[in-house]
């Protein structure tokens, strides 16, 4: 069976560089990414609208190629993660985890016992088409998981210790525009300066106990920022908006001179 080689990067101290998906169906992204120099892929199925059909082939891709496919589900729920996983997914991507209470409820989805409930599924896209050992398996297939969770709220800022002492989350992040709207900045002159601030809180905490950070970011220099800050998975925009301004550029410029 196929192993989450970002997983394995990221244990080897290796920082990831990825790109969200929002929009685009076909799988063919995911070789043309990996192509490009990018180590992961995050798919959007919270503020994004494909089927778990378009999931799956871009899971099996994903597995086939070796280049990690994350997801955001909707919500960290047992029937969500469930769903995820067996079509192949190693990597999540959990938002609004607010206490650790949900925190717990993430990982007890996520991982066969004896460290969670995950249901149980037969051979498929998370086996690769492939069987072995009962147990052994289920052992194999929970070292390749890797979970990240989502600080969108006050709530879970509050709760920051506590959250990240759940066992079996890997890396943490912050969603910049809900907590921005949460603490009333948004689109004021002080976001920036604000939700900078809860990413150096967020880093903190992280290395206190032993976990990676995550960070969205919209720029080359603000992800060379926190790079060189200590975050080690860098999501820098989506193919929506990379497209969008390439597209823009060429318009503006050619309209110019017709």
């Amino acid at each position: 069976m196929k192993t989450n080689v970002m997983k394995e990067a990221l244990a080897r101290g290796e920082t990831q560089v990825g790109m969200w998906i929002n929009m685009v169906r076909n799988p063919a992204i995911l070789r043309l990414m990996k192509s490009a120099g990018l180590d992961f892929a995050r798919f959007d199925m919270e503020h994004a609208s494909p089927s778990i059909e378009t999931l799956s082939n871009m899971a099996l891709l994903a597995r086939a190629i070796d280049f990690t496919l994350t997801v955001r589900p909707p919500k960290g729920n047992r029937e969500w993660i469930t769903r995820l996983l067996d079509v192949g997914v190693w990597s999540l991507h959990v938002p609004q985890v607010d206490t650790p209470e949900i925190a717990q409820e993430v990982v007890r989805a996520s991982l066969y016992a004896p460290d969670g409930l995950r249901g149980m599924a037969g051979v498929g896209n998370h086996t690769d088409y492939e069987s072995g050992p009962v147990g052994e398996t289920q052992r194999f297939l929970n070292d390749q998981l890797h979970v990240a969770i989502m600080f969108e709220s006050q709530q879970a800022f509050d709760h920051i210790d506590e959250i990240m002492s759940v066992p079996g989350i890997h890396a943490v992040t912050l969603g910049p525009s809900d907590l921005a709207q949460e603490l009333g900045v948004f689109g004021t002159p002080d976001q920036g300066k604000v939700i900078d601030d809860y990413r150096t809180r967020l880093i903190e905490a992280a290395g206190r106990h032993g976990l990676d950070v995550s960070m969205l970011v919209g720029s080359i220099e603000q992800g060379e920022q926190w790079i060189r800050a200590g975050a080690k998975i860098i999501c820098y925009s989506s193919e929506v908006d990379i497209l969008r301004r390439g597209i823009m550029e060429a318009a503006t410029r050619l309209n110019a001179v017709k």
